[in-house]
């Protein structure tokens, strides 16, 4: 049984926009360490992504490629959540060199990593034998993404002054967008039915515990946010 291919290209958009945000920091990492910690984070997420266009242009046959599928859709057409797509910068980003605040991006691949450690791990029961397997492989590299950006974030909320007043308006300014997170789409939907995908409002609560245990340990507060729906560009 495959899952529905519009559930597939979410799970595949998604890692394609967010690696491809990270590697903007190829070259131009803090530190030598995390350069290379951010490049090896965009080639896991773009080779995700190309597992997934791989299956989906192998269910639709005909002139499908994951090239077609990741370079000549429409934008409309592209099924990521916002908050993979906004740029590197926040409310500090004026004082952040060459306009980005690495605050940022760490606070932002923490709330999606956690998010999708969750993901894959229930994926790996699938009823599609085929995103099974890829969820087997995106988890073993997500659980590094998840441990690199907690590490980070604690280190920032927990360090001097400015880190964590950095990290702190990063998490205020990030929250909001994981509203998304929660507004099951009717692919979604018929994933979880077919029991080839998870229903994500199934795994809020342990998401916010993976959050809530990570933000007491760096002294940060988790903002309050109204929910939000889901851009439509």
């Amino acid at each position: 049984m495959a899952a529905p291919v519009d559930y597939l290209l979410h799970l595949a958009d998604n890692a394609l926009i967010l690696g491809q945000r990270n590697a903007e920091w190829c070259g131009h990492g803090p530190v030598l360490e995390e350069d290379l910690s951010m490049a090896n984070n965009s080639l896991d997420l773009i080779g995700q992504a190309r597992l997934l266009y791989q299956y989906v242009a192998q269910i639709q046959g005909s002139d499908a490629t994951e090239d077609t599928l990741a370079y000549f859709r429409g934008v409309p057409d592209f099924k990521n959540f916002t908050l993979l797509e906004l740029p590197h910068h926040g409310p500090l980003a004026a004082t952040a060199s060459g306009d980005r605040d690495y605050a940022t991006t760490i606070t932002r691949n923490f709330l999606y990593s956690a998010f999708m450690l969750l993901v894959w791990e229930a994926l790996q029961l699938s009823e599609d034998s085929t995103l099974a397997a890829i969820a087997a492989k995106s988890l073993k590299e997500v659980k590094y993404h998840f441990r690199h950006s907690r590490d980070w974030m604690v280190r920032f909320g927990d360090g001097t002054d400015e880190s964590h007043a950095r990290a702190q308006a990063a998490l205020d300014h990030l929250m909001p967008y994981t509203e998304e997170f929660w507004v099951v789409a009717a692919y979604e939907a018929a994933a979880s039915t077919n029991r080839t995908g998870v229903d994500p409002q199934t795994l809020r609560d342990d998401w916010l515990s993976l959050l809530d245990a990570a933000i007491a340990e760096s002294s940060l507060k988790r903002p309050a946010v109204a929910a939000t729906q889901r851009f439509q560009w």
